[in-house]
């Protein structure tokens, strides 16, 4: 099931980000610089059900590679070092981050042709909107 989201995806829209980031801990230099970066959203599989999910912009591309329900250590774009699992539910996949005590969620799902990010930390929600690319 992860197969739909394989491709390249090219952000179209983004809402409330600045609000998630503040609410993640995240600078205001970085928020400024992230607010203004339209990254593509780039996820491949390979013949051993290895995910590698690739954000990519002029400003920074980070990558992850990694299995379905096996946690990983991770390095985010505003480098917070985290502890992530992504699971697959109900069609929609769910990347768990886990620092300091904190955890946010960023839960991706195909609608209408679009990939829709939400990204949930506490009672902050962003919306990233993505289409596929030719």
């Amino acid at each position: 099931m992860v197969e739909k989201f394989v491709g390249t995806w090219k952000m179209i829209s983004s809402e409330n980000f600045d609000e998630y980031m503040k609410a993640l801990g995240v600078g205001f230099a970085t928020r400024q610089v992230g607010n203004r970066t339209k990254p593509n959203f780039v996820l491949s599989l390979d013949e051993q059900g290895t995910i590698c999910m690739k954000s990519q912009s002029t400003f920074k591309t980070t990558e992850v590679k990694f299995k379905l329900n096996e946690p990983f250590d991770e390095t985010t774009a505003d480098d917070r070092k985290t502890r992530t699992v992504v699971t697959l539910e109900n069609g929609k996949l769910l990347q768990k981050q886990s620092w300091d005590g904190k955890e946010t969620c960023i839960e991706r799902d195909i609608s209408d042709g679009k990939l829709i990010a939400r990204c949930v930390m506490g009672e902050v929600i962003a919306v990233r909107t993505y289409v596929k690319e030719a």
